[in-house]
């Protein structure tokens, strides 16, 4: 029997305050069997428990009942019989976890709430998951004070089915139950759900709109950050369209839609084709990157970094197929403050006769 495992992202967690962590602590887990000539008949959930670690038979018949088992290349379900030279493949929704969670009283920006599903506007600042060295103070930290106080039991916590890292705002979908997780999961790998960034950008765009593609994965100098491999040495599969919204001669703001969710992904595409991220400390985006060497224009630079001291990325729209009747979903949220506060300063900068005035 051949057996192959694969960590698919979904906008993974930060790296700057999980040391190596990467995408091993990703959301949902792909795996690939083909079965033995000479396997026994034997019931496919149980099959999978004998061959997956942690994995209980509850979450594998949750993944068959969402469609997310496929023998052949076609969906069964839990009480399928496995034969001689199947090829499985099966998408879980989060793997095991190895810490308790603690839950806590912090307040959350819920955008939308049903019996499935909740939307919300991540703020600054929260890491979404806790990992090493944020154990405590992340959302999954709230989201589970939340549960609790709704009544729901889980054994695994908070069934999220994507992240955006700590320092970008914006819309983030949870699951409420196990199955829709499984449904939602589904969505992301099969990239059915529809996201919309918008990012401020170092740079000039010669064209209105374009896409960026190159494999993602961990830059082989820096662990902390990741880099792209457009010969497809390394990493996976990244693609991201962008569109040009304003320009301000020395940066943009442009609208990235991801076909791909990958660790970093706008952020990494972004610096590969020379517009690396605004104040994207990690990617050098906090330094002058474009501009004039004059004093009053460096310390404009750094009047915009004080209105926005993170990377300028905010997750502005999120379009997804509910997953208990189907039907279509889409949310949408303003620009964050600080954002609209560096743009408003460029707007001023770029419309005065001498724009130097604009750094006092």
């Amino acid at each position: 029997m051949t057996e192959e495992s694969e960590l698919f992202p979904a906008e993974a967690e930060e790296l700057e305050d999980t040391s190596a962590a990467a995408e091993e602590n990703d959301l949902y887990e792909h795996f690939r069997f083909e079965v033995d000539k000479g396997q026994a008949m034997l019931r496919i959930d149980k099959f999978l428990m004998g061959r997956i670690q942690n994995a209980s038979r509850n979450k594998i018949q949750n993944a068959a009942h969402a469609n997310n088992i496929l023998v052949n290349d076609k969906p069964v379900k839990p009480n399928y019989r496995v034969k001689p030279m199947d090829i499985i493949s099966i998408v879980l929704a989060y793997p095991p976890r190895d810490t308790e969670i603690l839950a806590e009283d912090i307040p959350l920006n819920v955008v939308y709430e049903d019996e499935d599903v909740l939307v919300l506007n991540k703020a600054a600042g929260m890491v979404v998951h806790p990992a090493h060295g944020n154990y405590t103070g992340t959302l999954v930290n709230a989201l589970a004070y939340r549960f609790q106080q709704q009544g729901i039991v889980s054994e695994v916590g908070p069934y999220l089915v994507h992240r955006i890292d700590k320092d970008t705002t914006g819309l983030i979908l949870v699951a409420k139950n196990e199955l829709a997780q499984s449904r939602l999961a589904r969505s992301f790998f099969d990239h059915k759900v529809d996201r919309k960034y918008m990012a401020l950008v170092w740079g000039d765009f010669k064209e209105e709109e374009g896409t960026v593609t190159g494999h993602i994965g961990r830059c082989l100098r820096d662990r902390l950050i990741m880099d792209v491999f457009p010969d497809g040495s390394h990493g996976k599969e990244a693609i991201t369209h962008y569109k040009v919204l304003q320009r301000f001669h020395y940066i943009t703001l442009v609208e990235c839609t991801l076909e791909t969710g990958r660790t970093h992904q706008i952020r990494a595409h972004m610096q590969h084709i020379g517009h690396t991220l605004f104040n994207d400390a990690r990617y050098n985006g906090n330094q002058v990157l474009k501009g004039t060497t004059f004093t009053r224009y460096k310390q404009f630079i750094q009047n915009c970094f004080d209105l926005c001291p993170r990377q300028a990325l905010h997750a502005q729209s999120l379009g997804f197929a509910h997953p208990a009747d189907g039907r279509k979903m889409y949310f949408e949220t303003e620009l964050p403050d600080d954002m609209k506060a560096v743009i408003d300063k460029w707007e001023r900068y770029v419309m005065k006769p001498d724009p130097d005035e604009e750094a006092e």
